[in-house]
């Protein structure tokens, strides 16, 4: 069984799992506010900000300096011991590392070209630090590993599949225990990327309400030690797909959605009825979520809690599945009350297929947690954890 052996994490609930877990029970998010820093050229718009002072590069790894790989030395700061334990126990060899991104360095490389074009141009900026695979290269090499690393970026599904890929690893016999997780860092590109698809709220997203109008752009560092070690919560199942539908938009019926919560179910050996909550990827556009209470309902009726956290953590793009693994981490650590979506300012959308929607905090009953990622081009995840009985 794969373990979810150690967990760090930073992003607008908290820079620490004690911070994020209490503001996830109180529904408040300090890093969640007004963008007023110009990340969207016309307009305004809400991000979710890390807010604490982020970790330095060392001195002997300037190429490697950017936003997106000091946010993961913040939630490799909190798992280190068990990180430097695995690495004894197995050899540098046989540990990998397998995030997600989806803008890496690509803040870096935007204010070069800033800087460039009024004749101030860096001397320290290397293209490096805004290609996919930095982020992993760094890691691998601030631990001196030499095991498989790689970076995946299938957008929002980026570090979910992270976990699935690291599970795999482990269990084919190739590694011993791998590093997942991911980071993203605000970035003008998809921030106005996402303004010119009319997909930006103006305000904190509201996921499945009447009144939701787009995503809220957040940020955060994300780090996983999956082992084969005994462990409080365990991966027990995972499923993908792809739509093959449109660049941007879901399959109007949610087919691959379906079909990726059906494998989690199947590798798992669980039915829909054994599930506790779901953990909607609910990013409060309309398509988005229309189409995924319509997939859940097809699956679980309306009998399952459900809710989605963006609206405490932004949309966190590549680093998304893997923050989300982290707070059903806590949610089944710590005992903590399933999070309600919060209709405080806008009404629910009652034209969306019922799917079991929490209006209000609750405990949960049965220890297994699933979670969603769905991406661009129709790329789709699910997770599925649950308590270990070792």
């Amino acid at each position: 069984m794969i373990t979810l052996t150690a967990a760090g994490m930073v992003n607008a609930l908290g820079n620490n799992l004690d911070e994020i877990a209490a503001n996830l029970q109180a529904n408040t998010a300090p890093g969640m506010g007004l963008d007023t820093d110009g990340w969207l050229q016309q307009g305004e718009c809400w991000v979710g900000r890390v807010t604490g002072e982020l970790p330095a590069i060392p001195a002997d790894m300037p190429h490697y300096n950017s936003r997106n790989n000091r946010l993961l030395l913040a939630a490799l700061a909190q798992i280190r011991p068990q990180v430097d334990e695995a690495i004894a126990r197995y050899g540098n060899e046989r540990v990998a590392v397998i995030l997600g991104t989806s803008t890496s360095g690509l803040d870096e490389g935007d204010r070069m070209v800033s800087a460039s074009h009024a004749g101030t141009p860096s001397a320290a900026y290397r293209y490096g630090q805004q290609e996919l695979g930095d982020p992993s290269r760094f890691l691998s090499d601030y631990l001196q590993l030499f095991g498989p690393a790689l970076t995946i970026s299938t957008a929002c599904s980026s570090s979910a599949r992270a976990l699935i890929t690291g599970k795999r690893l482990i269990e084919s016999g190739m590694v011993d225990a791998v590093i997942v997780g991911g980071a993203d860092s605000l970035s003008r590109m998809p921030i106005n990327g996402f303004d010119s698809l009319e997909s930006l709220s103006n305000a904190r997203c509201k996921p499945f309400s009447a009144g939701r109008n787009g995503i809220t752009i957040g940020e955060a560092g994300v780090l996983i030690l999956l082992t084969k070690e005994p462990g409080k919560v365990c991966l027990l199942g995972v499923g993908e797909s792809s739509d093959a539908w449109h660049m941007s938009a879901p399959h109007p019926e949610g087919v691959g959605a379906v079909r990726a919560i059906k494998m989690a179910l199947h590798e798992a050996k669980l039915s829909a009825e054994e599930i506790g909550y779901i953990n909607m990827h609910g990013t409060a556009t309309r398509l988005n979520d229309e189409i995924e209470s319509k997939v859940v309902n097809q699956i679980f009726g309306e009998s399952v809690p459900a809710s989605s956290t963006k609206h405490l953590t932004g949309h966190t793009l590549g680093a998304a599945g893997a923050c989300e693994a982290v707070l059903c981490y806590l949610l089944l650590t710590r005992n903590l009350l399933l999070p309600a979506q919060d209709f405080t300012d806008a009404h629910q959308d009652l034209t969306l297929a019922a799917c079991g929607l929490l209006t209000a905090p609750q405990p949960f009953t049965k220890p297994i947690m699933l979670s969603n990622s769905f991406a661009f081009g129709g790329n789709n995840a699910c997770l599925i954890f649950g308590v270990s009985h070792d």
